[in-house]
């Protein structure tokens, strides 16, 4: 007898949890007091906010056609073009100003004591 009081016991708590989990709008209904929403809360949409996006419908077709092998050649080249052009205005922009060219210092003239003497000057 224990056992059936058990089993009919555990079979009404399952039930239980089982519907308090497919209820979910029962708390819209409920007073505050009972853990309903507050006064101020704003009403539930109707709308189901489930919507899908639609995997199997194709895109529409392009209004262009796609570039032709010689329209893609031309356009290559003409990138290819800027971005020659920008790299020589960057290489000119980054490079440092040309040094002005170094006066050669005046050369002294050896005296004649110094020639004869041996000694040896730098230059």
């Amino acid at each position: 007898m224990a056992l059936l009081q058990r089993t009919i016991v555990a079979t009404v708590v399952m039930a239980a949890l089982l519907a308090g989990c497919a209820a979910g709008q029962i708390g819209d209904t409920l007073p505050n007091s009972l853990g309903g929403l507050p006064q101020g809360a704003p009403a539930r949409s109707n709308v189901l906010n489930r919507q899908y996006p639609a995997v199997h419908d194709m895109p529409a077709a392009r209004a262009t056609d796609p570039l032709s092998e010689t329209d893609q050649v031309k356009l290559e080249k003409e990138l290819q073009a800027a971005r020659d052009r920008q790299a020589a205005e960057a290489a000119k922009d980054a490079a440092p100003p040309a040094p002005p060219p170094a006066a050669k210092p005046a050369v002294k003239k050896q005296s004649d004591a110094a020639k004869t003497s041996g000694a040896k000057t730098n230059p």
